[in-house]
């Protein structure tokens, strides 16, 4: 299962989820989706988000063993 930072990342950074969708350009859903791991990035957007929240894409996004 894929895991993430995002929503404690994007909290940090006072980010709402409507204004980190801006900076990467999907919508509020997208990102709410991402948070509650409902929805599995593309290597584009996690690279996106990784950029906007200023950490490696590792630090964001890992697999948990199942």
């Amino acid at each position: 299962m894929l895991r993430n930072r995002v929503k404690e990342l994007r909290a940090r950074y006072g980010f709402t989820q409507s204004e980190l969708g801006k900076k990467v350009d999907v919508t509020r859903q997208t990102i709410a989706f991402i948070e509650k791991g409902e929805f599995s990035p593309s290597i584009t957007l996690a690279l996106k988000l990784a950029q906007a929240l200023q950490v490696e894409v590792g630090d964001l996004f890992w697999l948990e063993e199942e």
